[in-house]
This record gives C-alpha cells, sequence and structure tokens, in this order.
C-alpha cells in the first residue's frame, strides 16, 4: 500500500495515472483546492508505485517505507474514506480530451513563471503546437514557489522539476528579468498584445492587505509577505526592523499557511535553518535575534483557522518547540505582558481575539488586543501580519480596486466596461483572489487554456501581424540583461554549487546585478 504524505502539493498528476482511481479528492471532487493534502484508499491500492513515479515533490511513499513522524499519514488517508464515503475507488473508463483544430502559426506570450504559470504552459504545449515566449519580472523562474515556499519545505519546490523541463522544449522562449509595464525599460501590455495572438497574466498575488489599526507604520510592524520575500531571498527585498537585542517574542496576525510559515521559521533554531536554502541575509539577523516565542493570534475560535491540518502538524517537528493553543475568550492569558523566557521555545496560539492597537514611540514595543471582553497588552518588538493578499496593479491593464484581481471572466479579462478583452487571459490568484494552493492553481490554469482554444478555434483572436523576431528585437532595445534559459541554468548551477561548500541545497542570490553576473554571456532571450 502507498500513502501521501504531508509534502502533497495537490498537483493530480497521480490521480491520472492510478488505474484503479484510488486517489481522492480528484479535481472534479469537492474538497479539491481546499483538502490538505490527497489521499490514498488502502482497499483499493493495488501497489503498482506509478503514483509515486508521477508525483512531482516525492511525497508518496509505500507504507513500509514511512519514518516515523510520517507513519500517523496511514491512517490519515484510511480516514478520509471513513468520513467520506460517497467517495469510492475503483475501475473507470479512459476520458481523452477533444482535440480541436486549431489555426496555424500560434504565437502565445505567458507572463508569470509561478505554479499557474508553469500548468498553463504545459497544457498549451500538451494541447498546441504554439510558440511561446515565458516572461518573468526576475531573472530566475518559479514565482511563489521559489520566493513563497518556506526554506524548511525543500520538497513542495521539487514542482519546478517538471516545469524546468517545459521551458526545454524548442517552442518555448524564455525572457526573465523583464518587468511588463509602462516605465522606461519595461513592456507594455499594448506591445504584448500587438506581438502575440494570446497573453496569459500569471502574476499573483503577492501584496499584503494592511490590518487598519493605530501604529502600524511604526518601525517593527511589517506584512508577511515582505518578511518571506526576505528570508527566500527575493531580490530588492529590504531586511524588516527585526532587533538584535528585542524581546524575543514576535507576534502574527493571521491563521493562515503563510502565517505558520512565518512563525515556523522565526521560532526554528537557528543552527536548523542553516541546513535549508534561507537567504544568508535573513540567516545572520535570525541568528543574533534569536526569537524564542511567536504567538499568533485569529479572530475566530481554533476551529475557523485558515491553517491545513497538515501545515499545523509541522510545528510538531520543530526541535524543542512547545505548541500551546489558548481557546478559550475568557479565560487568562499566558503571561505575555513580559519577555518571554529564554530557557525554552514555544509557538503560542491565541484565538477569539482582535488586534487594537500597535504601540511604541519610534518603534514597536507591544500590541494590545481585545480577547473576548478582556483588554491585554503583549510585549514584542515585530508584528507581522499576514491577513490576506492582493495583486499588484500593471500599468496598462484593467484592475478591480476593490477585490484585488484582474477584472475576468472565466479567465477572459475585461476592461474597465466589462467587455471581453479578445486574446488576454489572466489566471491563478490573479484571476480568482488569493484562494487555493498548488493543486487548485493547476485547475485554473487548465481551465483558462481551454477558453483560450475554443476562442481560437471560433475566430475570437485579434491575429498579431507582426515578425516572430520582432519581440526578440524589442526586448534587446529594452534591456541589455535579459535573460534566456541557458542564463536561467547557468544562475542555477551557481546556486547550488555556492551551497554544496556550505551543505546547503543552495546559497541564492539576492541581487539582480549577481544573478545578472552569474548568467554571465547566456543574459539574453533563448530557447
Amino acid at each position: 500500500m502507498f500513502v501521501i504524505t504531508q509534502s502533497c502539493c495537490s498537483d493530480a498528476a497521480c490521480v491520472s495515472v492510478c488505474p484503479v482511481n484510488c486517489i481522492h479528492p480528484t479535481p472534479e471532487e469537492r474538497g479539491f483546492g481546499s483538502s490538505d493534502i490527497l489521499h490514498i484508499d488502502p482497499e483499493a491500492c493495488i501497489d503498482c508505485g506509478a503514483c509515486a513515479d508521477a508525483c512531482p515533490v516525492d511525497a508518496i511513499y509505500p507504507a513500509d517505507k514511512l519514518g516515523e513522524r510520517d507513519k500517523v499519514f496511514i491512517d490519515i488517508n484510511a480516514d478520509f474514506y471513513k468520513t467520506n464515503s460517497d467517495i469510492t475507488s475503483g475501475w473507470k473508463q479512459v476520458e481523452y480530451p477533444e482535440i480541436p483544430k486549431l489555426p496555424a502559426g500560434l504565437r502565445v506570450a505567458l507572463v508569470g513563471t509561478g505554479p499557474s504559470g508553469g500548468y498553463a504552459l504545459r497544457t498549451i504545449l500538451d494541447r498546441t503546437e504554439a510558440q511561446v515566449t515565458v516572461i518573468d519580472k526576475l531573472p530566475t523562474p518559479g514565482g511563489l514557489v521559489r520566493a513563497g515556499v518556506a526554506p524548511d519545505h525543500p520538497g513542495t519546490k521539487g514542482v519546478l522539476r517538471g516545469f524546468d523541463l517545459l521551458y526545454r522544449d524548442p517552442r518555448v522562449t524564455m525572457a526573465t528579468n523583464v518587468e511588463v509595464g509602462v516605465e522606461p525599460g519595461q513592456v507594455t501590455p499594448a506591445e504584448l498584445a500587438e506581438h502575440f495572438d494570446a497573453v496569459f497574466y500569471a502574476v499573483g498575488a503577492s501584496e499584503s492587505r494592511c490590518l487598519g489599526i493605530p501604529g502600524e507604520d511604526l518601525a517593527g510592524s511589517t506584512s508577511a509577505t515582505d518578511l518571506v520575500a526576505w528570508y527566500n531571498a527575493v531580490p530588492g527585498s529590504s531586511a524588516p526592523p527585526i532587533p538584535v537585542d528585542g524581546t524575543g517574542r514576535a507576534v502574527v496576525v493571521g491563521t493562515g499557511n503563510v502565517a505558520l510559515d512565518v512563525a515556523r521559521i522565526l521560532v526554528s533554531p537557528p543552527e536548523l535553518l542553516a541546513t535549508t536554502d534561507i537567504a544568508d541575509r535573513a540567516l545572520r539577523i535570525l541568528e543574533q535575534q534569536n526569537i524564542h516565542e511567536v504567538v499568533v493570534l485569529g479572530r475566530r475560535d481554533q476551529a475557523s483557522a485558515a491553517y491545513t491540518s497538515a501545515e499545523y502538524r509541522a510545528l510538531s517537528t520543530i526541535p524543542g518547540v512547545e505548541v500551546v493553543v489558548h481557546d478559550d475568550p475568557d479565560s487568562e492569558l499566558p503571561d505575555l505582558s513580559s519577555a518571554p523566557d529564554p530557557s525554552r521555545r514555544r509557538i503560542v496560539f491565541v484565538f477569539h481575539t482582535t488586534p487594537e492597537e500597535i504601540v511604541g514611540a519610534d518603534r514597536v514595543d507591544g500590541l494590545t488586543v481585545q480577547t473576548g471582553s478582556n483588554r491585554h497588552h503583549i510585549a514584542t518588538d515585530l508584528v507581522v501580519r499576514s491577513i490576506g493578499y492582493r495583486s499588484t496593479p500593471i500599468a496598462g491593464l484593467p484592475f478591480d480596486e476593490e477585490r484585488g484581481v484582474f477584472p475576468n471572466l472565466d479567465g477572459r479579462m475585461v476592461d474597465d466596461n466589462g467587455e471581453i478583452i479578445p486574446g488576454s487571459y489572466v489566471l491563478g490568484w490573479a484571476k480568482r483572489g488569493p484562494s487555493g494552493g498548488i493543486g487548485a492553481n493547476k485547475v485554473c490554469a487548465e481551465g483558462t487554456v481551454e477558453d483560450f482554444l475554443r476562442d481560437a478555434v471560433e475566430g475570437r483572436l485579434d491575429r498579431s501581424t507582426r515578425d516572430a523576431k520582432a519581440f526578440t528585437a524589442l526586448l534587446r532595445k529594452r534591456s541589455r540583461h535579459v535573460i534566456g534559459y541557458r542564463g536561467m541554468r547557468a544562475i542555477d548551477v551557481s546556486e547550488r554549487r555556492r551551497g554544496l561548500l556550505e551543505g546547503r541545497p543552495r546559497v541564492k542570490y539576492t541581487e539582480v546585478s549577481e544573478m545578472v553576473g552569474a548568467a554571465g554571456r547566456f543574459n539574453r532571450a533563448s530557447r
């Protein structure tokens, strides 16, 4: 019997190869996209191993090969079928997608290299003969897989291996270190529309929402977005104001998976972080600060927390860290009004709590919260908000300021009057908002590409009249440092080599200039 473990990304590649349909929920079933992990039915599994071979993040193992920490997933997989009796396994007839007859010579641009962009690229290559130019504003691909997945979750980043194979396809041209906008040196959306038959925007949601309380602008108050970008080595991300002589406590407002990632990274022993690909700039400060306690605040009760149970379980694997849960709004809080005990490490969850004010003169020295009918002061010098995300507007494209997404009808971008813009598509979090993980983005991307195929067949695209080489000439005119596939690979090899010297997966570059230097003579768009 095979078992799916915590690092599952819900990619659903395993679902499509299972000969007995024993992996659920499938993309067509309820719970897909919101379930922690997919689950193998122990009664139906025939031990063929096809799912393990297909898994992009190495999350599937034979039950008898699991380590002590992962044996709990034997019961987790089985329990799914006990509590969802309407979901059954068994042989089913293979259904092949209809392949429409498409117009010849399609040229497509894809902006963004995160999961939704990667899955859109795979579907385009599988279903069409189109030439695809992939654009990313950073020199390295991966989007939030590289820049958002926590350093101590390396398994989830394995999905990038499959995308890298797509970038090598002869129909694909890579152009990273290219930003879309209207500023000097950028490529405008109008120019993309002029040079391509269709443009897909898979630009994610990387802007943090605000708490809207007094003191939020004090030094020591930051967003999870900025903090994650800093410790994940996103170029241009400045260091958050973490004092090296502080209280040793941080407060995270929010209970989503990102909030738990932040809490886990902040409280983890520095020697443990030193074995990951965390940015050196973050490792140095975290070693000096050595935070021993993180308080995680939730507005409602624990049952309503937004984190998945898999992420919550991961907290128990941090060596020497105690997890404390306070879920009674009328009982006394653990002592949080003074500095924490430096002899222990812990994560304290406090539910039924509303932040009221971040207090301090020149910088944060505490947070006032309302818990039930009581008001409390939490001593801290770092407050991290993790309460939701929105896309960043792109000049030249319509944008829904209220929802923080690019306005669309089922992925087809619309203008300010609600009219569909021919050939312009949006997918992933930029399409529907920050909901669902990698698996949900896969389904979203595939659905949007299917809409593009229908538009192409039915003649609803405004075909480009420009020569295929004209866009490459435009890129060279705008920037001397456009990086192609070979340049990306050179950066990757260099980072891994740096990591090898220190016993780490990689040591990431944190400046664009360093990446351009590592790309060397390959810093031009290429296949």
